[in-house]
C-alpha cells in the first residue's frame, strides 16, 4: 500500500509544466494528499483560474501516483492558489532560475503598488529595478527590468 508520504515524494518530482526549475509542490499548487486503500485524492489548486496547464499537470498526478501502484484522483481545490504556497527551497530555486519571487507574507499587490515597489534583481541582487510590463507570459507574473545589469527578468505577483 502506497503512503501519503510516498506520494508527497513523487509529487515533488514533478516539474511546473511553465517553469520546470520548479516542482508542482514547491510552488504550492498541491494542496492535499489522502490516502485509503490503493486510492490517492490529491487535490490542487493552479496559480490562476483557468491556467492551461491544469489538464498537464492533472495527467502529469495520475502518472505518477499510478506508477506508484494506487489509483489516482485529483480534484482542482475551490480556494485559489496565494504566492504564500511557494515553500522556502521553490523561491530558492525560482531566484536561481532567474524569476524574482514574492517576499513570503506579502500582502496582494495593486497596480500602484507594483508599479512602485523595487524588486531585486535575481541576476546582480540590485534593487535598481523598474517595471516593463504589468503581465508577463501569465497573469502571476511581470516583466522588470534591471538598470544595473540590464537584464529582464519576470516578477512573481504577490497574489
Amino acid at each position: 500500500m502506497v503512503t501519503a508520504d510516498q506520494v508527497w515524494e513523487a509529487l515533488a518530482e514533478i516539474p511546473d509544466p511553465e517553469i520546470p526549475a520548479v516542482s508542482l509542490v514547491d510552488l504550492g499548487v498541491v494542496r492535499s494528499v489522502a490516502v485509503e486503500d490503493d486510492k490517492v485524492r490529491v487535490e490542487f489548486t493552479p496559480t490562476f483560474l483557468g491556467c492551461p496547464a491544469v489538464d498537464v499537470m492533472r495527467d502529469q498526478m495520475v502518472e505518477r501516483i499510478n506508477e506508484l501502484g494506487a489509483e489516482a484522483e485529483i480534484a482542482v481545490a475551490a480556494e485559489g492558489w496565494s504566492s504564500d504556497r511557494i515553500t522556502p527551497e521553490g523561491r530558492r530555486k525560482l531566484e536561481e532560475s532567474g524569476f524574482a519571487p514574492p517576499a513570503p507574507g506579502a500582502a496582494p499587490t495593486t497596480l500602484l503598488q507594483i508599479q512602485a515597489v523595487s524588486s531585486r534583481c535575481p541576476y546582480c541582487g540590485s534593487n535598481d529595478t523598474r517595471l516593463e510590463n504589468l503581465f508577463g507570459p501569465t497573469p502571476c507574473r511581470s516583466i522588470r527590468y534591471c538598470a544595473a545589469c540590464r537584464q529582464p527578468f519576470e516578477q512573481f505577483k504577490s497574489l
